[in-house]
């Protein structure tokens, strides 16, 4: 049985992604006129992809997938190495890399408030409803 339900577990997962993503975004804008550094990203859906490929499935229906994941994190950091923007072999657009950080940053905190309402509904409740 979990305490607080699936859905702080599915929220703390999402926190740590965004995490990984800003500290990706963050070495990439800090990088952004090193010679030769390669832009990095969190990537997830090929991941995903990747998983559900080679997943053993045990079905009770045809209909029926089976998406149990070995690994804790599902998601990884990856160096982009197919491209280059500058004359110095960097890869690193910053203009592309502002927008992720302030999409992120949005994210992030959009997550941080259902979170905070969450524990807000359980103080209610322990308080007994005052």
């Amino acid at each position: 049985m979990e305490l607080f339900g699936k859905t702080f577990t599915t929220l703390e997962h999402s926190l740590n992604y965004s995490t990984a993503k800003n500290r990706a975004i963050s070495n990439n804008i800090a990088n952004v006129d090193t010679p030769g550094y390669k832009a990095k990203k969190v990537v997830f859906n090929d991941v995903l992809k990747n998983e559900i490929s080679s997943l053993p499935t045990y079905r009770t229906n045809s209909r029926h997938i089976d998406f149990q994941s070995k690994e804790n994190q599902p998601y990884r950091t990856i160096t982009v190495s197919n491209s280059t923007y500058n004359h110095n072999g960097n890869n690193v657009d910053i203009d592309k890399e502002m927008n992720e950080l302030a999409q992120n940053q949005i994210h992030y905190q959009a997550l941080v408030d259902r979170m905070s309402s969450k524990f807000r509904g359980l103080e209610t409740v322990i308080r007994g409803g005052n």
